[in-house]
């Protein structure tokens, strides 16, 4: 792994891809990790594209731009892969990470020339499931620390608990919901 872990995110307006983004960038700061977690918006309405990046690293990091060849791409919207150049960049040591009911070798399929990791989860069905709504961005968040490693997932499961306890005092159903998206979500992603 080299010294600073760049990670893309591919969402719409209200998936919550900005808020995966952050919360994994609050993780890794927990962690000790230096960080940044930033989106870049084109048109602010709800269903529109939006692009959010992280930078990680164990050293204080000086780059202050968005993230033109990422270690990692995360797309929330499946449907992005037909309109967005999701793999602009990729580094083929790398994952891309898919929010879909396919397995990794269906995806890689409709990816063409990409010849690094593949990895699948169906964060709609584990939201679904457990919170009783399409919140894909818990499922997605946890994937990637899974399938990055740029966090310890034992500490990142710490840590989120900590996160959601003071984000949701009011609301213990809402922690315990969450909690089981996260770990289910690190056990069903698939890699390819």
């Amino acid at each position: 792994m080299k010294d600073i872990v760049e990670i893309r995110w591919h969402g719409r307006g209200g998936q919550g891809a900005k808020t995966a983004c952050l919360l994994l960038a609050d993780a890794a700061f927990s962690s000790g990790k230096y960080v940044q977690g930033f989106p870049e918006y084109g048109p602010e309405r709800m269903g529109a594209p939006i692009t959010a990046y992280n930078r990680i690293s164990d050293t204080r990091c000086t780059v202050h731009s968005n993230i033109y060849d990422p270690d990692y791409v995360v797309v929330v919207d499946e449907s992005l892969i037909e309109t967005v150049d999701v793999l602009k960049g990729l580094n083929p040591k790398g994952a891309i990470i898919v929010n879909t009911p396919k397995t990794p070798a269906e995806v890689r399929k409709e990816l063409g020339h990409y010849e690094g990791r593949v990895c699948t989860i169906d964060a709609r069905r584990i939201s679904e499931e457990v919170l009783g709504k399409n919140f894909p961005n818990t499922p997605m968040l946890a994937a990637t620390v899974k399938v990055s490693g740029v966090v310890d997932p034992e500490q990142f499961v710490t840590n989120m608990e900590a996160s959601f306890k003071h984000k949701f005092a009011t609301k213990p159903q809402v922690i315990a919901g969450n909690m089981t998206v996260l770990t289910q979500s690190m056990e069903e992603v698939q890699e390819g």
